[in-house]
């Protein structure tokens, strides 16, 4: 077998768009029960977490001063421009998997599976990091109540004496076991959350607007001036990302051609719009120096109620807070969930992970391995870096995203797109820059784990997943430039969206 030929016909290997949706036709398949209301719940349910309630005041405090909502603007900026590419692609391809996916028809099938490893360490750190986070503020909101938890049940193995972050654990295996039961349950309950949480915004903007000090906002540039706003951007990142959790749900969405770039963009405005709102507000009410202080960098907006002497606005903040961070670990739990069973359904990671529970209709085995998993990450490690490595995850999935809808813009015009990214080539573009320099924005060492992240991937994917990928069957029955040398054939044709188009044209780069 000639080497050229093996690369060129296995591990690059495209998936055909139209083959795309095999797993759903043959029954290995989710069941449609979502609604347009039901993604932007989802979405604003990923985004509004840690971001907004905690790097706020990091942001304001360390980086962009008071122009902190030109820092959310820049930032979610970036994420419309990626936005708009995840709708073009996930109405072009409703199923599981998200930028995965995506990939694995654009570019293929190594590429594929080094963004859906890439994907997995975003959404598991994220939701590690999260329940860390979640762990630190009940243990804070309980003492209110006069009840502590034992330091060694607060704290990971090593750490200040501790053993085990238990509530950590317990919130991460709670919502896990709540995610088996059905998405439909799941979606309501994080409906209830985000409802909650998004009132707890309005609430903090209501009564902080009217102690705002017009002095405050001056001076309004930051000391290092647009470097500041940019680095601020940088930070404030995280407190979009969860908007693509909404397109891994597309094989369980309704009418998805138009539920999904409902869902993603409509999820993606509400969250920018409060954050500018927020922005506003709590650079207006305390001085951005004081953001950067001893108890107010943890929880900026919770400081700032006390600071104008409305402490039970504050605590009630600090609940919605934990609503939050509870809302962000089940959408990330959601999604990880996805992208390990569109693997899996591959056949890139063991067929077990690619099951659906017969009554729920959920990749219950996926969800509880993803769970456990998780859990004991968060039980177990201090992860100081989290939010870099989340960071650089996301940047790098946005970029293939956006280079995937250039190349298929490309080599196949003609495919039906019932929603079209505007202004191509100038908005994929846009976004794989933007990308670009956010990522040299981030720390060496976030640099560093991410490619020693990518090479243990890259075992796995030798070891195990080119050896079992389910696509190798059909490149070797479809394509018709076959690995054993035999003739060429005449290229089959292919019906899909109304059009007979090559084979070839979907599976060989050179056509």
């Amino acid at each position: 077998m000639n080497i050229a030929a093996f690369f060129n016909h296995s591990m690059f290997k495209k998936k055909p768009i139209a083959s795309a949706d095999e797993g759903v036709k043959n029954g290995h398949g989710l069941k449609r029960v979502l609604k347009p209301f039901d993604l932007i719940m989802l979405g604003v349910g990923g985004i509004i977490g840690t971001g907004i309630f905690v790097l706020s005041g990091v942001a304001a405090g360390l980086h962009a001063g008071n122009a902190l909502p030109i820092s959310f603007i820049i930032a979610g900026t970036v994420c419309l421009f990626a936005a708009l590419c995840y709708a073009e692609f996930s109405t072009m391809i409703p199923v599981a998997g998200s930028a995965y996916t995506y990939c694995y028809t654009a570019l293929g099938e190594v590429w594929a599976w080094i963004i859906g490893w890439t994907l997995i360490l975003e959404y598991g750190l994220a939701v590690s990091a999260v329940a860390i986070g979640w762990s630190g503020y009940m243990s804070s909101l309980v003492t209110i109540f006069g009840f502590h938890f034992p330091k060694f049940l607060t704290q990971p193995f090593g750490v200040n004496g501790g053993i085990l972050n238990l509530p950590a654990v317990l919130i991460v295996l709670c919502l896990t076991l709540m995610l088996v039961q059905g998405t439909k349950k799941s979606v309501r309950l994080n409906t209830i959350i985000v409802i909650f949480k998004i009132g707890v915004i309005l609430l903090f903007i209501l009564l902080g607007i009217t102690a705002i000090s017009l002095g405050n906002y001056e001076p309004y540039m930051p000391p290092d001036g647009w470097l500041g706003i940019f680095s601020g951007a940088a930070v404030v990142f995280f407190a979009f990302i969860g908007f693509d959790a909404v397109v891994t749900a597309a094989e369980e969405i309704e009418n998805p051609q138009k539920s999904l770039p409902i869902g993603i963009i409509g999820s993606l405005a509400v969250c920018m719009i409060l954050y500018i709102l927020v922005g506003i507000v709590l650079t207006g009410v305390v001085p951005f120096a004081e953001l950067a202080q001893p108890g107010a960098i943890e929880a900026p907006i919770s400081y700032a109620l006390n600071s104008i002497g409305i402490s039970w606005g504050a605590a009630i903040v600090s609940v919605g807070a934990l609503a939050g961070m509870t809302s962000v670990i089940l959408v990330m739990l959601f999604g990880q969930s996805r992208i390990f069973f569109a693997m899996s359904r591959d056949g890139l990671l063991p067929a077990l992970f690619s099951a659906v529970h017969p009554v729920t209709h959920t990749p219950a085995k996926s969800i509880l391995f993803i769970g456990i998993i998780t859990a004991c990450v968060a039980g177990l490690f201090p992860l100081a870096t989290v939010a870099e490595l989340v960071n650089m995850g996301t940047l790098v999935a946005f970029s293939i995203v956006a280079l995937g809808v250039l190349i298929l813009r490309y080599k196949v015009p003609e495919l039906n797109r019932p929603f079209k990214c505007p202004l191509v080539p100038y908005v994929p573009l846009l976004c794989i820059g933007a990308c670009g320099f956010l990522i040299l924005n981030l720390k060496f060492i976030a640099h560093l784990m991410f490619v020693v992240w990518l090479c243990i991937g890259l075992v796995v994917y030798f070891m195990y997943g080119m050896r079992h990928s389910e696509n190798r069957t059909l490149f070797k029955t479809c394509d018709p430039l076959r690995i054993s040398g035999d003739p060429v054939p005449e290229s089959p044709m292919l019906h899909f969206n109304e059009i007979d188009i090559p084979l070839i044209a979907l599976t060989d780069p050179e056509k």
